[in-house]
């Protein structure tokens, strides 16, 4: 299957999967993640309409970026240590896995000295798993809370990963409990606007993501394929 076959074939099973939910196709953004791929295949995504692109540590980016940085709109999608937020906030459009105070702490001061506004998604592990990063549902309402008065980060919305399973219906709990708490939230007034956006749904379980709610999907392997590392 060549790569435009890829792009047709994740088209339809998203647009499918919008009618199947009574949703609209341009509510569902889609995220190439690059991050196994190379500078040429990055080149290529870019070149065949698909915008956003998605990458998940600096070092594996710095040299795509550096080379199309001008090109698309860039998503950093994997955990960030704060001490690589200087390298990537001025670069990203968009932080997915802000998950703890210190690292809203660093975004904060670097977006502030440059005069940025940041938009993120608070990660959230649903799921419970010790493999994953993320804030405890539980824990969310008091880290906004913390992070009301953060004038450079603006919460966007909500981000999480679900297990891989055999069977992608079996990620649909975890979905619509994303969902659910955003919905709650929006209730209680915690961000200064409504948080819209809900990051989720991988190349697994993504129609069942968009079925529930997703406004963002990540998709490798399925779309661009996986090269190296």
């Amino acid at each position: 299957m060549t790569f435009k076959d890829r792009i047709n074939d994740v088209e339809t099973r998203i647009n499918d999967a919008c009618i199947r939910s009574g949703r609209s196709r341009e509510d569902v953004h889609v995220v190439a993640v690059t991050k196994y791929v190379s500078l040429e295949m990055t080149a290529e995504v870019l070149n065949q309409g698909l915008i956003h692109v998605g990458e998940n540590r600096w070092q594996n980016a710095e040299e795509k970026w550096n080379a199309l940085g001008n090109q698309g709109v860039w998503h950093f999608i994997g955990h960030l240590q704060t001490n690589k937020v200087k390298d990537i906030i001025d670069k990203f459009h968009y932080i997915h896995s802000l998950d703890r105070l210190s690292l809203a702490q660093m975004l904060e001061s670097k977006a502030k000295s440059l005069g940025l506004v940041v938009q993120v998604f608070v990660q959230v592990n649903i799921s419970g798993e010790d493999s994953k990063y993320g804030l405890a549902p539980e824990k969310v309402v008091s880290f906004l809370e913390e992070i009301k008065g953060f004038d450079h980060i603006k919460v966007i919305g909500l981000m999480t990963m679900a297990p891989f399973e055999g069977h992608p219906e079996d990620t649909r709990p975890i979905f619509r409990a994303l969902r659910e708490l955003r919905d709650e939230l929006n209730r209680q007034s915690l961000t200064r606007e409504p948080i819209t956006e809900l990051s989720m749904g991988m190349s697994n379980d993504f129609e069942v993501a968009i079925e529930e709610g997703s406004t963002w999907v990540r998709l490798g392997s399925i779309l661009v394929g996986k090269e190296e590392g």
